[in-house]
């Protein structure tokens, strides 16, 4: 009898397995057959706005139905990444992020209400984007070595400026003034757009951000650029040295993006968003329109952002701790 039964089990179990398949097929299979939100953490103009728009314009193409970009600020990413996580896992709500919302955030918020590396459907990675340490040119400051110096003799007089507490900038800025031995006022910001506007009326010193928003004003002088806080120079700004080539070794702050959808999205319709999306970041064009704003190409499926995400959380945790940055 409990043999009988055990049996039945089973059997019920790979007839539900093949019924939820079969429906996961058939979803895919009609997707998309309304407008998809692409919901994106950060404010319009952010880097990680324009690189999802971009996505969004060529899936509009490739699939022949609208994918709008909705912008969903505040928490630093959290109150976006948290409507994505509620939502049905149908293909029709996505979310382009940067990896906050998508690693760190873990370390960061105590209340977190939702786990980045389960709740989601991580579907490809699309690109990198190298960080900037840049001033407002009246500081009487031309170099970082020059900054440090300025900071260790005017102690508690210089502020940084960074996109948003516990994001990317804020996180270097933090490590950079533990290595180098010298302390600044950090000034968080509702994204990058309010941060390089008050960087250029000369309201905070410092900026530490990504670097897309930063490369018109500094060509044209507006904005002093000095050091990138990656291990290569960019390839847009290829005067401005790196940290370690500037005398701080041993730091390599850069963000990711990526796309991912609820926990359950269909197989199948992450396979067709992955194809569409890394053959776009791989093309000539994709490249070149990354290349225009700052972002460096970089592609990868599921399996890659998984990897991603845990390689972020190990590489912030002791900043993090160090730094008592703990947010409800």
């Amino acid at each position: 009898m409990q043999r009988q039964l055990s049996r039945r089990h089973v059997l019920a179990g790979i007839a539900g397995a093949s019924v939820f398949a079969g429906r996961s097929q058939a979803l895919a299979d009609t997707w998309p057959s309304r407008a998809t939100n692409i919901v994106v953490p950060f404010p319009a103009g952010a880097s990680t706005d324009v690189v999802a728009r971009l996505l969004a314009e060529r899936l509009r193409a490739e699939l022949g139905q609208g994918f709008v970009v909705e912008n969903k600020t505040g928490a630093g990413g959290n109150i976006a990444a948290s409507s994505v996580v509620r939502s049905a896992p149908d293909g029709y709500t996505l979310m382009f992020s940067s990896s906050g919302p998508l690693a760190t955030n873990k370390l960061l918020y105590k209340t977190l209400t939702f786990d980045p590396l389960t709740d989601f459907t991580p579907i490809a990675l699309l690109g990198d984007v190298q960080g900037i340490v840049a001033v407002h040119p009246s500081l009487p400051v031309k170099s970082f070595a020059e900054l440090v110096a300025y900071g260790k003799a005017n102690p508690g007089k210089l502020t940084f400026g960074s996109p948003g507490f516990g994001l990317m900038g804020h996180m270097a800025g933090e490590l950079i003034q533990r290595k180098a031995g010298f302390q600044m006022t950090h000034v968080p910001y509702r994204g990058s757009a309010p941060l390089a506007t008050d960087l250029l009326a000369g309201t905070v010193n410092v900026a530490i951000d990504f670097i897309p928003t930063y490369i018109p004003q500094i060509k044209t002088g507006a904005i002093r650029g000095l050091a990138v806080t990656s291990d290569q120079r960019a390839p847009q700004l290829p005067d401005i040295p790196t940290l370690a080539e500037a005398g701080l070794p041993d730091i390599n702050a850069t963000g990711w993006f990526g796309l991912v959808g609820p926990k359950g999205l269909p197989a199948p319709m992450v396979t067709r968003l992955a194809s569409i999306t890394r053959a776009y970041i791989d093309s000539a064009e994709g490249r070149q329109k990354l290349d225009v704003i700052g972002v460096r190409a970089r592609t990868g499926d599921a399996e890659a952002m998984r990897t991603a995400q845990a390689m972020e959380i190990a590489r912030w945790a002791d900043v993090i701790k160090a730094a008592g940055i703990s947010l409800d």
